[in-house]
């Protein structure tokens, strides 16, 4: 049986070279050449099972030619390679129907497996979606760390799907930009984007800000009022810090995931669900199922494609590309020039960046607004971070942190995020939830579900212990941890 010939186009003598020895050691027949016109000719004469091409080449754009190819011979399987390893890149390979891509340098282990793959899957019709106008003056994402090729990789391929997708990560490090390119390059950027900030709407009014309400429907009603999921029919509906809805919210998400339909509050008539949902939060979910604060099924409902954003100081080497870009955004805002030298950008590398991407931005426009000279040097970035940074706490390193400081430390955290925002009417009850419900939790498992005891450890009323565990929706095991 003959082996599968495998076509390479790349400019660079030595990344032929090193391919064809590879695949050869693999089992493979290799054809390579430098130019797009030759590879194009191949591929009209029936040569070839798979083709591996260059974005970059002297005579032709390696992208331009796979909708070419797909034209006449839709079977041919295409893998993509760039040092223009941008989202931009991914996205276009994927929507002009790439089997792969693969940013470099890249491992040839991987590349093998790739080859393995495309050639081993039988063909099935690929839909190659139509291109966003003004793609390339677009970048909502910055960075060539490999965290954020694969983040890129797996954008380009959800561009022509319509899957749920959960991304998780900490605050400031841009999980709206993820989701803005999630829709942007989609199926459905044609529709509305909405974005909703679950943390940031009243317990009371949740239900009618996602499905909306009639009129009448409660005092104050006056009007039918559109939700938030009619809004974003057609489109994409960013829930973001899921973590923080509510359980009752929480059941009726569920529902609508599950019967693709809802009802406004004082409704009768269902209303078709036409959303394509992305959610986040910077919330371990796992860990909030095991306190009874999410529901398990909604978050696999939810959990379809899991995205995790990596934290500022797991992708150090995108810092120095990301400060010049928030510099260029200050200058284009009118802001005078500035530019870092090596020392600011090895400085910035040492930070641990808490704030992540939205810091850094933050401390680019302060010094591109307040900083005398042009050039910006390591001093001037260590006088800022030191200025910005909070008061050390003396008691830090004496042990275990105290109780009181843990829930100041997530009360400040909880109000920055909704600094500028709109702001929740309902701190009080969220706060006391928190922390009443692990309290109860422990206490329950610490006497094996005796209800008796652990009102008495509490210091409650026993009918008051029984309210709180039906109103939390508390779990309660007798004899269990």
């Amino acid at each position: 049986m003959t082996p599968p010939t495998v076509l390479i186009a790349d400019d660079d003598r030595s990344i032929r070279t090193v391919l064809t020895q590879a695949l050869g050691r693999a089992g493979y027949q290799v054809r390579s050449t430098g130019h797009a016109a030759t590879l194009w000719r191949w591929v009209e004469d029936g040569e070839g099972d798979l083709v591996i091409t260059d974005v970059v080449m002297p005579d032709e754009n390696g992208l331009d030619l796979i909708p070419r190819i797909r034209r006449i011979r839709p079977d041919l399987r295409v893998v993509v390679m760039s040092a223009q390893s941008t989202l931009i890149t991914a996205v276009k390979a994927a929507q002009r129907g790439a089997f792969e891509y693969l940013p470099k340098p890249f491992d040839l282990d991987e590349l093998l497996s790739v080859v393995g793959r495309a050639l081993a899957v039988p063909p099935v019709p690929i839909e190659v979606a139509a291109e966003p106008r003004d793609a390339d003056e677009r970048l909502p994402l910055i960075g060539r760390s490999p965290a954020m090729q694969e983040i890129y990789r797996t954008i380009a391929r959800l561009t022509t799907a319509d899957l749920t997708v959960m991304i998780n990560g900490e605050s400031g490090t841009g999980k709206e930009l993820v989701a803005r390119a999630l829709h942007d390059y989609g199926k459905r950027r044609a529709g509305p984007f909405v974005a909703v900030n679950m943390a940031a709407i009243p317990r009371e009014l949740i239900e009618s800000e996602l499905f909306g309400h009639e009129r009448g429907a409660f005092t104050g009603a006056l009007n039918r009022t559109q939700g938030r999921f009619e809004q974003a029919a057609g489109g994409t509906l960013f829930l973001d810090e899921i973590g923080d809805m509510p359980p009752e919210a929480q059941t009726r998400l569920l529902r609508v995931l599950q019967e693709g339909e809802f009802t406004s509050v004082g409704g009768r008539q269902p209303i078709k669900a036409n959303v394509r949902i992305v959610a986040a939060t910077h919330r371990d979910l796992r860990m909030s199922i095991r306190q009874g604060l999410f529901r398990e099924d909604l978050f696999y409902r939810l959990n379809v494609v899991p995205i995790r954003l990596p934290p500022l100081r797991e992708r150090l080497e995108d810092i120095p590309p990301l400060a010049r870009h928030f510099l260029d955004r200050a200058r284009e805002d009118g802001l005078a020039a500035k530019s870092l030298d090596a020392a600011a950008l090895e400085r910035l590398k040492q930070h641990r960046w808490p704030g992540n991407v939205r810091e850094l931005e933050n401390l680019m426009r302060r010094l591109a607004a307040l900083h005398p000279g042009e050039t910006i040097g390591a001093d001037a970035i260590a006088a800022e971070l030191a200025e910005a940074a909070p008061p050390p706490e003396a008691a830090a390193a004496a042990g275990p942190e105290p109780l009181a400081r843990a829930v100041e430390r997530h009360i400040r955290a909880f109000l920055a995020a909704h600094d500028g925002g709109a702001a929740p009417s309902d701190v009080y009850d969220r706060i006391i939830s928190e922390v009443e419900r692990p309290l109860i939790r422990l206490t329950l498992a610490a006497t094996r579900g005796n209800q008796i005891k652990a009102a008495a450890m509490l210091g409650l009323n026993r009918n008051t212990l029984r309210k709180k565990i039906r109103d939390l929706e508390i779990p309660v095991v007798r004899g269990g941890m």
